[in-house]
């Protein structure tokens, strides 16, 4: 394991308790993407080996379903021009905007086509990356690479992703973290 991993999985939030997950299902432990995110060397580290996982997939946008993305998608966007690849990034809402535009899709213009990476905290059972990917394509018919995460629960994400014939690449496995 490289450096970076090494410090950034030292400062992956993962909790022992009785929770339940985004997708329904109950765990005994928790892996908290978004206060993982929000210190400054862990999204640094996190966005800095995204950058190296999304270089193969040929992207030029990333985005995915806010909230658990919404920090690495901006890092990732920032880094992206410093190192030479830049993308540009989009957020998926919940529901759609009740004022304004109205977007379900907060961004620059998605362009029929270009080539995109969904963005994930956390994969557990693949729901919030589809249901993202889903929002996408109702919205614009783009080409979505893959799905890239933090962290792969191992609960079926991959499995359901590559049902419907998307990637999955992740930073690390709940293995790795246990």
């Amino acid at each position: 394991m490289d450096d970076r991993k090494l410090r950034l999985q030292k400062q992956i939030d993962f909790l022992r308790g009785d929770f339940t997950l985004a997708s329904g299902k109950k765990s005994d432990f928790y892996i908290n993407g978004k206060t993982t995110t929000l210190r400054p060397e862990a999204l640094n580290l996190a966005a800095r080996i995204f950058l190296d996982l999304l270089k193969p997939l040929g992207v030029t946008r990333v985005g995915g379903m806010t909230l658990g993305a919404d920090a690495l998608i901006g890092a990732i966007v920032a880094l992206s021009f410093d190192a030479g690849t830049p993308y540009t990034g989009f957020i998926v809402r919940k529901e759609p905007k009740k004022h304004g535009t109205a977007q379900w899709i907060e961004g620059p213009d998605l362009i029929a086509g270009e080539k995109v990476a969904i963005i994930e905290d956390v994969v557990t059972t693949g729901g919030s990356s589809l249901q993202a990917i889903d929002r996408v394509l109702e919205t614009c018919p783009v080409d979505i690479r893959g799905v890239v995460a933090l962290v792969d629960r191992l609960d079926g994400g991959r499995e359901a992703l590559a049902a419907r014939g998307y990637s999955l690449s992740a930073v690390f496995t709940k293995d790795e973290l246990l």
